[in-house]
């Protein structure tokens, strides 16, 4: 079977909290689910932070409706249907523990990468659950976690001169409903497609290849996404 977008569900109504959302990736992704007329949720350790980004990013060319962004902390970001995880590795685990209890039910998307740097370049660091996605399933046992956005430059998404997003997002989870649900909103977004890329344990390739995306914008001087051909 080909892919067929008219098959995922209508989410134009859907809420989006995003964990760490003054973050560049926060920032960024918020931006452009505004554009696409989603509400949106931000939070931050700092509610005054998140509420000011919010204010932010309300005002900001192409937003749909600024009154349908707001923000406070991540408490805050979680009374949301789809809630996305947008910290830096170092924080993932003790924020994602620190929530748990608000997170049941929601769908999780997690899209952090896990990776460490030296005078090499990016690698991609252990995690002993598998993945960053992995540990946010074990950690939060009762919501319905995906991975996604893991290849999508936060410095293309917040620039408002970009009008598309010309690249494929690769959704993966053990939830199809959950997943279809994360595909539809990549697909809110100008230019994106949401391509079911498999189970969640196969998390940590996608996560790793960010480290050879990081490898290409810098021989090339570019902000390299992913584009799945012949489907």
């Amino acid at each position: 079977m080909g892919f067929d977008p008219t098959i995922l569900p209508d989410v134009s109504n859907v809420t989006v909290g995003l964990l760490g959302g003054t973050g560049p990736q926060g920032k960024g992704l918020a931006y452009r689910l505004a554009r696409a007329g989603q509400t949106v949720r931000i939070g931050s350790r700092s509610a005054e932070r998140g509420a000011q980004t919010a204010a932010e990013i309300g005002n900001m060319p192409g937003v749909v409706s600024g009154d349908r962004v707001s923000g406070g902390d991540n408490v805050y970001a979680c009374d949301a249907d789809v809630v996305i995880v947008t910290v830096p590795w170092a924080g993932h685990g003790d924020l994602l523990s620190s929530l748990a209890e608000h997170l049941p039910g929601k769908i999780v998307v997690d899209c952090v990468n896990p990776l460490g740097f030296d005078k090499q370049g990016p690698y991609l660091l252990p995690v002993p659950e598998g993945s960053a996605a992995q540990q946010a399933a074990a950690l939060l046992p009762e919501s319905r976690v995906c991975a996604a956005f893991n290849h999508v430059s936060s410095v293309l998404l917040i620039n408002p001169q970009i009008a598309a997003m010309e690249l494929d997002v690769l959704v993966l989870g053990d939830d199809r409903e959950a997943a279809n649900v994360v595909q539809a909103l990549a697909m809110r977004i100008d230019g994106m497609r949401g391509i079911h890329a498999g189970r969640l344990r196969n998390a940590a390739q996608v996560e790793g290849l960010t480290a050879n995306l990081i490898a290409i914008n810098k021989r090339y001087k570019a902000h390299a996404g992913i584009r799945i051909t012949d489907v």
